[in-house]
Formats: structure tokens, sequence, C-alpha cells
């Protein structure tokens, strides 16, 4: 795991909004949805019915499986929000049912939707706790690993606290984080500021 290293091998790091292969469809915290690519954007299958969201608006769905192995793409802003790690466990939670992480049909199914809603909690945490609070959320999907960005303005860098003693009151949110996910990072853009840290978790089997 690596607190510096800005993606994983083989990963291009966060992907800029409309980048190529990544089907895009934003859910700001009112719960209107954002513009996103048209069903025939999505390879002609249509998306998965919209339901209701945490303040009771409607929340954009998106297709269950992408097509052609292509990123689904949700992203939630957290500004004027309040009560932000329930909003984004609650946002993770619509986004999971939409892409069939849930209902979980078997135990290890359900672990792995539960490690992502506590991993997001972690996150959305100690952005709240370290860095003035966290800017929005971003979660990519597909077939086989989901990602988790959360954007701050802190300038401070997110690490495992060395030696971890589990009856030690704080210091276990990024512990947590490197135990559950596939790898994880910081990246920060030269000039502008504040960083963006992300998590990768691997789909059930």
């Amino acid at each position: 795991m690596s607190t510096t290293r800005p993606y994983p091998p083989g990963d291009r790091g966060p992907e800029p909004s409309g980048a190529a292969g990544a089907s895009d469809v934003g859910v700001p915290a009112t719960g209107a949805p954002e513009r996103g690519p048209s069903a025939a954007a999505l390879g002609g299958q249509g998306g998965v019915p919209a339901t209701g969201g945490s303040d009771g608006g409607p929340v954009a769905a998106v297709p269950s499986v992408a097509p052609g192995g292509r990123r689904q793409v949700r992203r939630l802003s957290f500004e004027g929000q309040s009560g932000v790690v329930p909003l984004a466990r609650d946002f993770t939670r619509e986004a999971l049912y939409a892409w069939g992480w849930l209902p979980a049909a078997t135990a290890d199914q359900r672990a792995a939707a539960e490690d992502v809603l506590l991993v997001v909690s972690e996150l959305v945490t100690n952005a709240c706790l370290h860095a003035e609070g966290p800017d929005q959320l971003r979660l990519a999907c597909d077939n086989k690993v989901i990602r988790l960005e959360i954007s701050d303005r802190g300038t401070g860098q997110p690490a495992p606290r060395t030696p971890h003693r589990a009856g030690r009151p704080g210091g276990h949110g990024m512990f947590i984080v490197q135990r559950l996910c596939l790898d994880w990072g910081v990246v920060r853009t030269p000039g502008v500021a504040g960083k963006t840290v992300w998590a990768e978790l691997g789909a059930p089997a």
C-alpha cells in the first residue's frame, strides 16, 4: 500500500470529467441529476429507473452492468451540506444497488458491500477531522473493482498510525482503509490546493 504513489500500476488515476470509457452520471447533494449520457451513448442499454434519494428527491440511476466493460461514475458534492458521513453512506448505498452489489445474495457479497460503505465512512470522516471537510465524493465501478475518491482542500498526508494499537483511541481510519482495500493513495495537482484520496476495493465473488 502506498500513500504517495498517485495511482496503482495500470491505472491512470482520477479520470477527468467526460473521460473516454466512463459513463458519468452525477448526483449532486440536492438529489437532482447532472447531465449524463443518453441511453444511446451507453450502447443502447437503458438505465435502471430512478429511485428515491435520502432526501426524498430522485436519484439518477445507471445501468447495473457497464456496456463494453466501461466504468460507471457517480459524483456527490458536499458543498453546503451537513451530516456528510451519513450522506456519503446513503449515496454510496444507492450506487451499490444500482450497480448490482446490493442486495447481496451471499455473505461474501454482503461483506464486500459493507467494506465499501465502511471505507467511504472512514475517508469522509478523515477529511472532516484533518482536511477542513470533503469537497466531493466520486464513485467509479467496472465489473471487477469499485474506486472511491474523496477530494478536499487539506494539505496533510493521510497515513495509518504506526505502530497500530487496536486498544488505543483514534488513529484507526487509515489502518482500516489499508486492510480492506486492494490499494489506495493520494493525488495532488500542482498549483491546485487540496488533494484527492482514492481507494479501490474488489467486486464481490
